[in-house]
Order: C-alpha cells, then structure tokens, then sequence
C-alpha cells in the first residue's frame, strides 16, 4: 500500500471537512445523495462515453498503480547486470541462459533470452523499445481515464447547481426554505470542485508518476543488456548504468564497491 497516497486524501479530506465544521457547518448538510448521484453518475457517464471498453477496463489496474507502492531497488539491478556481464565474458552469453529462464523481471527475462539467441542488438533494441512503448502508452491511457474524470466533474458540478436552483426558483412560496435550498444546491458543485481537485487529478498524476518509474528501469534494463551484449567491460557498464540512479542509490552503489560485494 501506498500510504502517500492513502495519506493524502485522508488529509485533504480531514482538511476540508474540518476548516468547514470549524465554522459551525454540520456535516450532514454535506451529503446530499441526490447531488452526489447528478455529479458522480454524470462523470462516471461522460468518462464511459470518451473512452472505449478496453481502457475502462484498465481502471482496477490504474488503481492498484495508484495505491500499491512498488518496490524498485535499481542498485540491485545494475549489480546484477554487471555479474551478468562478468559471466558472459568469462564463459559466453549461453552461460546465462538458465538465470535468464529464472529470472522474476518479464522485461528483463526477454532481453537476457534474446542476448542467449544470438538476437541482432539494433533487432534487441527495436524489440525492448516497442515494449517500452507499450507499457508507456498502457499507463498514459490509464491516467488520460481520471484526467478526464478531473475535468468533467466540476462541470457536472455546475450542471447540478442549476439543476438545484432550477427546481428552487420553481417553488417561491416559502421564501424561508429558499436559504437551506440554495445551500443544497450549490452541494453539487462542491462535490464537482472537490473530487475533480481531491480525486482524480493527483490520482491521475500518481499514475503518470509511477508509469515514469517503470520506464526509467526499463532504461536501466535495455543499457545493461546490450552493453553485456556488446561485451563491454562490467565496470564501464557499472559507470554508465549508475548514472540512472539518484544520488542516495548512487551512495549504495558505491559502499557495495568499497565492500567488495560488486564485481
């Protein structure tokens, strides 16, 4: 689980929620069913109509992106290319083979397999590229769904309040109840505003973020795989990989050099 995420919304929620009933609001004036059913089931409708069947059906996985936080230790990675590499320049690539079919990472898996066939580098490199793409695209139409949805709702907002004001001018023989019927009214935009800026915007940028990841180790990767392909030295593959990394896994990096625990 990803608590920045978790986290997040509970305090912006807590934030709204808790400036509002600071000044004496009630929170049951808050939630209003048949706003949340124009705003919601409006975003949710227009959100269904831009997008086809098969991206929608991505929003579980966009989620589980959004919300599960993925462990990602790149230092560990490009040592074990650069053990990789020292095999292969020892005993030749097919020495690789069989940690290559073991190999948990399915992007990495491919590329070690391909290396092992004798696969043409430019052929490797146009094949891990277009998975590279792929994946790139998945997560930008993953994020596209909540962009969309960030901005259809506070349009549904509006479209809710002067629904709700629509249906108060109508009734103007009680002006006592014209107040609270305003109020409820202008709950629709609210909702609009708040989930769009709350919701789906920074859910939407989460994705965009996290997608970034992936394709940066992805990077890493494909450098790795044709330099040990190439049968570059593994020290220079090392230099050239490290400079993927942030400065903290550079510092890692680094002390596993001076401890001997990298080749």
């Amino acid at each position: 689980m990803d608590l920045t995420t978790v986290l997040g919304l509970l305090l912006g929620l807590a934030g709204l929620i808790g400036g509002y009933m600071w000044d004496g609001g009630h929170i049951n004036s808050l939630i209003i069913p048949s706003a949340m059913l124009i705003v919601f089931g409006g975003t949710f409708g227009a959100v269904a109509v831009s997008f086809p069947g098969s991206i929608l059906a991505k929003i579980p996985r966009a989620l589980s992106i959004a919300f599960t936080q993925v462990k990602r230790d790149p230092a560990t990675t490009i040592n074990e290319l650069v053990d990789m590499a020292s095999v292969a320049r020892r005993e030749g690539v097919l020495a690789l083979e069989q940690r290559a079919q073991e190999h948990e990472n399915p992007f990495l898996k491919d590329g070690l397999l391909m290396v092992v066939d004798g696969t043409d580098p430019e052929l490797t490199r146009q094949i891990l590229e277009l998975e590279m793409d792929a994946i790139e695209n998945q997560v930008n139409n993953m994020s596209k769904v909540f962009e969309a949805g960030g901005g259809y709702a506070p349009t549904m907002g509006i479209i809710g309040t002067v629904m709700g004001l629509i249906h108060v001018l109508g009734n103007l023989e009680d002006p006592s109840s014209l107040g609270p019927a305003i109020a409820v009214a202008f709950t629709a935009t609210l909702y609009g505003v708040m989930s769009a800026n709350l919701v789906y915007l920074p859910i939407a940028n989460k994705i965009k973020v996290r997608g970034k990841e992936m394709v940066n180790e992805m990077e890493l990767m494909l450098e790795g795989i044709l330099a040990l392909q190439a049968g570059e030295n593994p020290q220079l593959i090392k230099k050239k990989l490290n400079s993927f990394l942030h400065d903290k896994s550079k510092k890692t990096v680094e002390e596993d050099d001076v401890n001997g625990e990298a080749p």
